[in-house]
C-alpha cells in the first residue's frame, strides 16, 4: 500500500522486538535530536506530523516513528498502555542511537511522552505537549466514563467491527476532531483514509484504551505525579479540542516546574495541524529558548 511520506522526510525500518518499526528521518544526524510521538485512533507519523518535518528539518534531526499496531510498523503486538509504550519508544531510541532528545507528543503521543519524562528522564531534554492525553482523572461523568469502560470489556471482533464501520466515513469522523476540515491538507486526509483500510486498523488504540480506560477512573490519569517532570515544557492546546479537553493541560502546566500553556482559538484536536505557523512559531521560540538555557545539567 502506498504510504504517506512527508516532506523532507525519508522512510527506514528497524528490526526490534521480533517485527518491524517504521520510523520518518529527516535532518542531518549531528544536530539537535527531536522525537515526534503521533496520536491514537488511526493516526500515524505521517499524519500527525505532516507539516513539521521540513521546518524542523533544517535546525534538526528528526525522527517519527510510528508505534506497535499504527501505520507500516509490522509483526510487533501492540504494547498497550501508555508507560509500555514509553518503554518501547526508548528502545526504539536505542536503535537510533539517540541518548536523549526534545520529544514533541501529540494526544495519545503526548500520554507516552509524558510517561517517557517519567520513566526514562534521562532521555527527555524537553517536552512539547500537543493536546496530550493522560490529563484527565475519569472521562466526562460517571455515567459516560461506565459506559466508556463497558465498551472496552467487549470481544475484540466486536469493537474492531465497530471500529472498521466508522472508518468507511472516515472525513465525516473527521468533523469530529478538528474545528474546520478544510484546514487539513489533502494529502493527510487521503492517508487518514488509506490507514482506515489497513487490516486491524484501530488495534493499537484498542489497547491503549484498554489499558487506560478503569471502572471508576483513568488509569493513565498523571496529575498526581506530573510535577516530577522538572525538564522544559510547551503545552500546545486547541480551544475548541472536541476530544480533549483543555483543562487537563492546564493544570499539567500549573503544577510542572518549567511548563508554559498555549491556548489557541477556533481550534480543535490536531492543533499541530490546524494551526501550523501557530505551531512551527511557538516550537522554534521554544527550541530558541532552550539553547540560550544551555545544557541540561547532570542529575
Amino acid at each position: 500500500m502506498r504510504r504517506l511520506v512527508p516532506p523532507e522526510a525519508s522512510e527506514e525500518y528497524l528490526d526490534l522486538d521480533g517485527g518491524r518499526v517504521r520510523v520518518l528521518t529527516g535532518g542531518e544526524t549531528d544536530r539537535r535530536p527531536v522525537l515526534l510521538l503521533h496520536g491514537g485512533s488511526i493516526d500515524n507519523a505521517a499524519v500527525s506530523w505532516y507539516r513539521l518535518f521540513a521546518p524542523l528539518s533544517g535546525d534538526c534531526r528528526v525522527a517519527a516513528p510510528d508505534l506497535p499496531g499504527f501505520g507500516a510498523t509490522s509483526g510487533i503486538e501492540p504494547v498497550g498502555g501508555p508507560a509500555d509504550q514509553a518503554d518501547f519508544v526508548a528502545r526504539v531510541m536505542d536503535r537510533l542511537r539517540l541518548a536523549e532528545a526534545v520529544v514533541i507528543g501529540v494526544s495519545m503521543g503526548g500520554d507516552v511522552a509524558l510517561n517517557l519524562a517519567l520513566r526514562h528522564p534521562r532521555r527527555v531534554r524537553a517536552l512539547v505537549l500537543v493536546a496530550p492525553g493522560g490529563l484527565i482523572p475519569a472521562i466526562a461523568n460517571p455515567v459516560a466514563h461506565t459506559a466508556s469502560w463497558l465498551s472496552m470489556q467487549l470481544p475484540d471482533r466486536l469493537l474492531l467491527g465497530a471500529v472498521n464501520l466508522a472508518n468507511r466515513f472516515v472525513r465525516i469522523a473527521l468533523r469530529a476532531v478538528v474545528h474546520d476540515p478544510a484546514t487539513l491538507p489533502e494529502e493527510v486526509v487521503a492517508e487518514v483514509g488509506r490507514e482506515a483500510l489497513r487490516p486491524n486498523a484501530g488495534i493499537g488504540y484498542l489497547r491503549y484504551n484498554q489499558a487506560c480506560i478503569g471502572r471508576r477512573e483513568m488509569r493513565n490519569n498523571l496529575l498526581p505525579v506530573v510535577d516530577r517532570i522538572t525538564v522544559p515544557a510547551l503545552f500546545f492546546h486547541g480551544e475548541s479540542d472536541p476530544l480533549v479537553p483543555p483543562e487537563g493541560s492546564r493544570r499539567a502546566a500549573a503544577l510542572m516546574p518549567d511548563a508554559r500553556l498555549v491556548l489557541v482559538p477556533e481550534c480543535g484536536h490536531w492543533a499541530q495541524l490546524e494551526a501550523p505557523g501557530r505551531f512551527e512559531a511557538e516550537v522554534t521560540e521554544f527550541l530558541t529558548a532552550l539553547d540560550r538555557g544551555g545544557p541540561r545539567m547532570a542529575e
